[in-house]
C-alpha cells in the first residue's frame, strides 16, 4: 500500500480546525477604522439634529414671542420622543438587524430635518421635533449593541467612546453652525443647512458601516421582550447605572438650554454667533470621551465615576461667576465631566447584559433621554425663577445623585467581596 502523505497528529495536539479564531473587529484590524468612522458620523448627526435648535432658543422666543420655559419644548420635544421609541425600536434591531434600522432611522430623521425650517407656529415645530426625536431612536441602542457584537470586549470602551465623540462633535457643530448662520439669515435658515450636513452624514455612514457577522435575529414577540425588559430591571447594576445616566443627562439638558439665554443677556450681552461659538467647549467632550477607556484603566469604573462627577460639580460652581472667562472654564468641566461619565456608564451597560444587548442599552438611552427632557424643561423653569443660579442649583443636585448612587454601587460591591470570601 502507498504510504499515507498526511502527517501524524502527535497526541494532545490541538488541530487547526479546532481552534476557534475570534472574527470580531479590533483597532488595527481590517473594518475596524471604517465601522468606527462610519458610527463616529451617525454620533454626528444624531446630536446636530437632536439639539438642532438649542442654541436657536432665543431667536426662537422672539419669533414667536414666548418665554425660555415654552421655546425649550422644541429640545425637550425631541429627547422625550427619543426616550419613549428607543426601547421599540431596539426591539425592531433585535428582529431586522442593527444596520438596516439605523440606516432606516437617519432617513427618516433627516427627511423631517428638511420640513423644519417651515414649520409655520412653536406647535407645529415641536410636533416636527417630537418626530424627529422618535426617528433618531433607532440610532443610539441599536449602535452600541452593534459594537457589542461586532468588537472585541477589550476594546469595547474605546469603540463606544469614539461613537460618543461623535455625539459631541454632532453637538458642537451643530451649535457652533447655527448661531453664526442665524446670525445672518435666521433660525429657520440655520436649522435648514443642519440637515442637509445630516444628510451628507446618514449617506456616508451607510456605504462606510461594515455589515455584520455576530447578529443572531431574535424574536418580536411581545412576552419575550417583556421578560428581556424585566431581567434588565431587575439588575441592581444596571439600574444604577441607568440612574447615572439620566442624571448626567439632567445636568447637561439644563445647562446647554439655558446658556443661551444667559449669554445673550447683560452683563453679558454677547451676539449670537459668539454664542454658538462658546459650543466650541464640546471638544472637549470629544476628547474625554475617546479616552474614557484609559479612564477606567486607571481609576475603575466607580473611580472613574466620581472623577467625572466631581469635574462636572467644579464646572458647575465656576459657572456662577461674573467672568465670562470663567463661564467658559465652567462649560469646559462640565462637558468633559458628562462626557466621561457618559461613556463609562453606557459601556458598562453594555459589558454588563449578558443577552438582550439592545434591550439594555434602550433602557440606558430612555433614561438618558429622560433625563435629558427633564432639565431642559427644569433647568428652564429655575432660570425663569432664579436665573443662571437656579439652574447651577439643578445640576447641582444632579450631580449629588450621581455620587450617590456610585458609592452604592461601591458598597454593593464590597459586600459580595466579603461574602464570596467566607
Amino acid at each position: 500500500m502507498p504510504a499515507s502523505t498526511e502527517a501524524p497528529t502527535r497526541v494532545g495536539a490541538v488541530s487547526p480546525a479546532s481552534v476557534t479564531v475570534d472574527s470580531r473587529l479590533t483597532p488595527g484590524g481590517p473594518g475596524y477604522r471604517r465601522m468606527s468612522f462610519a458610527l463616529f458620523l451617525a454620533g454626528v448627526a444624531t446630536f446636530a439634529l437632536l439639539y438642532s435648535t438649542q442654541a436657536l432658543l432665543p431667536l426662537i422666543s422672539g419669533e414667536f414671542g414666548v418665554a425660555a420655559s415654552e421655546a425649550s419644548w422644541t429640545v425637550a420635544a425631541a429627547t422625550g420622543g427619543l426616550a419613549l421609541f428607543v426601547l421599540p425600536m431596539s426591539a425592531l434591531s433585535e428582529r431586522f438587524g442593527r444596520r438596516t434600522v439605523m440606516t432606516a432611522s437617519l432617513a427618516v430623521a433627516v427627511t423631517v430635518g428638511l420640513l423644519v425650517p417651515f414649520a409655520p407656529s412653536l406647535p407645529a415645530l415641536v410636533v416636527l421635533r417630537a418626530v424627529q426625536g422618535a426617528a433618531l431612536a433607532g440610532l443610539p441602542a441599536s449602535a452600541t449593541a452593534y459594537l457589542a457584537e461586532e468588537v472585541r470586549p477589550k476594546a469595547l470602551v474605546t469603540a463606544i467612546g469614539l461613537f460618543v465623540a461623535g455625539n459631541s462633535v454632532g453637538g458642537m457643530s451643530g451649535r457652533v453652525i447655527t448661531g453664526w448662520v442665524a446670525q445672518e439669515w435666521g433660525w429657520r435658515v440655520a436649522v435648514g443647512v443642519i440637515g442637509a450636513i445630516a444628510v451628507a452624514c446618514a449617506v456616508a455612514f451607510r456605504l462606510l458601516l461594515p455589515a455584520p457577522k455576530h447578529f443572531v435575529a431574535g424574536s418580536l414577540r411581545p412576552r419575550v421582550l417583556l421578560g428581556t425588559v424585566r431581567g434588565h430591571l431587575g439588575d441592581p447594576l444596571l439600574r444604577r447605572l441607568y440612574a447615572i445616566g439620566a442624571l448626567f443627562m439632567t445636568v447637561f439638558g439644563g445647562v446647554y438650554t439655558v446658556i443661551g439665554y444667559r449669554l445673550t443677556e447683560a452683563p453679558f450681552s454677547l451676539p449670537q454667533g459668539i454664542v454658538g461659538s462658546i459650543f466650541l467647549v464640546y471638544l472637549v467632550g470629544t476628547v474625554s470621551a475617546s479616552t474614557a477607556g484609559r479612564l477606567v484603566g486607571r481609576l475603575g469604573r466607580r473611580g472613574a465615576l466620581y472623577a467625572a462627577g466631581g469635574t462636572t460639580a467644579t464646572g458647575l460652581l465656576l459657572s456662577l461667576a461674573g467672568s465670562l472667562w470663567l463661564v467658559l472654564l465652567g462649560l469646559i468641566l462640565i462637558t468633559g465631566g458628562f462626557f466621561a461619565g457618559h461613556a463609562v456608564a453606557s459601556s458598562a451597560v453594555s459589558k454588563t447584559a449578558t443577552h438582550g444587548r439592545a434591550q439594555a442599552s434602550a433602557l440606558y438611552q430612555s433614561a438618558y433621554y429622560i433625563g435629558s427632557s427633564a432639565g431642559s424643561t427644569v433647568g428652564a423653569l429655575a432660570f425663569h425663577a432664579g436665573g443662571w443660579t437656579g439652574t447651577v442649583g439643578v445640576g447641582l443636585l444632579a450631580v449629588l445623585g450621581v455620587v450617590s448612587i456610585t458609592v452604592l454601587g461601591t458598597r454593593a460591591a464590597r459586600a459580595q467581596q466579603r461574602v464570596a470570601a467566607v
